[in-house]
């Protein structure tokens, strides 16, 4: 299937590219965020490990500074439950480093369990995405950071779509930020009664 029949539409510019490490010991989970990110026209970086992911950064000392500045990684998705190294680790060993702690990190995982949720966004995880990935999830990361990096637009812009573009206040969402700790509550707010006009009361 070609890339355009499945909602691609990469455009030169975005082809200067965006390029994201993406961290999976799970083959098909990683083939599938792989296939999600060139949809969106970035260029991927897959490894199956937080080590693996530690030594492509230059965080195992494998790699020189300079090595390093050439890859230009620009976000960092991982999935949460891994062996030997969790997405969580990976998190504190990214965030730890003073050269790579600005890289925004997305955290995956098909567990929406929220005591994992606020101990990575504290942390500083950039989003936290609740498996299965969807198109419009990386979309909106790539979108986002492809507008720029501003730090301060980062820790507003993105936080406030959130809640927006889930489903419904019934539903988790897929797509949860620094700014969103607690899930949408399934009751619903009555909306206010409408204002009718006073009626003037007579007498005979």
């Amino acid at each position: 299937m070609a890339m355009r029949d499945l909602g691609g539409d990469c455009s030169p510019i975005d082809a200067q590219e965006l390029h994201v490490l993406a961290v999976d010991d799970s083959l098909v989970d990683r083939k599938v965020i792989e296939r999600l990110l060139k949809i969106s026209c970035c260029k991927v970086t897959a490894v199956e490990s937080g080590r693996r992911a530690l030594q492509y950064l230059g965080l195992d000392g494998d790699r020189s500074s300079v090595e390093f500045d050439e890859l230009k990684v620009n976000l960092i998705m991982t999935d949460y439950s891994m062996p030997e190294m969790t997405g969580y680790e990976l998190l504190k060993r990214i965030k730890g480093s003073s050269k790579l702690r600005e890289i925004p990190v997305v955290i995956m995982s098909s567990e929406n369990i929220m005591t994992r949720i606020d101990r990575c966004l504290e942390e500083g995880a950039e989003e936290f995405l609740v498996k299965p990935v969807k198109l419009s999830d990386v979309k909106r990361l790539t979108d986002f950071i492809l507008r720029g990096d501003d730090d301060s637009q980062r820790k507003g812009s993105r936080k406030r779509k959130t809640r927006e573009d889930s489903c419904s206040a019934t539903c988790s969402p897929s797509f949860i930020g620094r700014g969103d700790l607690q899930l949408p509550s399934k009751s619903i707010s009555p909306r206010p009664l409408p204002k009718h006009p006073k009626v003037q009361s007579t007498t005979d």
